[in-house]
């Protein structure tokens, strides 16, 4: 197999040959057809999350094909799709565990963090933390809706059933969430930095009713608010953006600094809450709605020998909205 491989921070990924992997009891391997860039990667690499398996292979957006089963799996077949997101393997007996919240599990782990992920032609998975896909023919389109939709939905759901939803930060996870809450009868907001005309345009053309750039106050007040950029600072901006009673909810794994502001903002009855990580429950949800919903993902494909150009572009803002490595 091939694999773009992370070492060490400030070093660029490494393209290697390694041995083809074997799957274990309870594994599948799968031949990646496409994986997702994540701004969850650039954490990773850059040095924001500091517990990585060292090396490790990055990627957690991953959409393959099932080519090896081992002992006692009896989920999966030989050829069939399957989808590969962020949480890998939960330990199934610790408190949070037993009580139905696996994301907040005290023993997982996480592809292409803690095990090794889908920035190579083959990956091992946990086959209970794989998805089957039937009817999702196009891996390069389904691969952004392993983490930048399973995420987003999981925001959404936490942000409650309010009318007019602003999302901060119109990347990957915006541009799909977008689209299931216009399908769901919201109206959604958007919000870009300050000079990004592209991005408002992008955001326009999905059939947001506003999006301006992220220190304006929208037109109406709104229900709630998703911050998917990772900036502390947007946290009091969203505040000042929601109604009484709104709710904002954090949708990335890793924030810059929250900075002090006034209790005036949060008072009456306003929340803050984060999300961690994802559930299966999520990834089935979300994975039955977005064929209703007729999804449609913006993509722009790299080979897989181009990962550090794709994580440069993201970094950047280069693109609307996801960038995929495809072997």
């Amino acid at each position: 197999m091939k694999a773009m491989v992370f070492r060490a921070v400030g070093q660029p990924l490494t393209l290697e040959d390694r041995p083809d992997p074997t799957p274990e009891k309870g594994e599948i391997r799968v031949r990646v057809e496409a994986c997702a860039v994540c701004r969850t990667d650039l954490h990773v690499i850059d040095g924001d999350l500091t517990d990585p398996k060292r090396p490790v292979i990055p990627g957690h957006e991953i959409v393959g094909i099932v080519d090896a089963i081992g002992p006692d799996v009896r989920n999966h077949t030989i050829g069939e799709r399957v989808g590969v997101p962020w949480l890998g393997h939960t330990c199934g007996q610790c408190s949070y565990c037993v009580a139905d919240r696996e994301n907040l599990c005290d023993f997982p782990l996480f592809t292409g963090y803690t095990r090794d992920g889908g920035f190579a032609t083959h990956v091992i998975a946990d086959a209970d933390f794989a998805f089957p896909m039937p009817g999702f023919d196009d891996p390069v389109a389904a691969a952004p809706l392993m983490c930048a939709g399973l995420i987003g939905w999981r925001s959404l759901r936490m942000a409650g059933d309010g009318k007019r939803i602003g999302l901060y930060g119109f990347g990957a996870a915006a541009h799909i969430i977008a689209q299931v809450c216009i399908w769901q009868g919201r109206d959604v907001y958007g919000f870009t930095r300050q000079d990004d005309t592209d991005a408002q345009e992008f955001a326009r053309s999905l059939g947001v009713r506003w999006c301006g750039g992220s220190n304006e106050k929208p037109p109406e007040e709104l229900d709630s608010a998703i911050i998917f950029a990772p900036v502390g600072a947007l946290v009091p901006a969203a505040l000042r953006a929601v109604r009484k009673g709104g709710r904002v909810v954090c949708g990335g794994i890793h924030m810059s600094d929250i900075p002090q502001f006034p209790y005036d903002i949060l008072w009456e009855e306003r929340e803050i809450l984060s999300v961690a990580n994802l559930t299966r429950q999520d990834a089935r949800e979300f994975l039955a709605i977005a064929p209703k919903a007729g999804v449609h993902t913006t993509t722009t494909v790299y080979p897989l020998a181009r990962a550090n150009e794709a994580l440069a572009d993201l970094r950047a803002g280069r693109f609307s909205g996801a960038a995929v490595l495809v072997p």
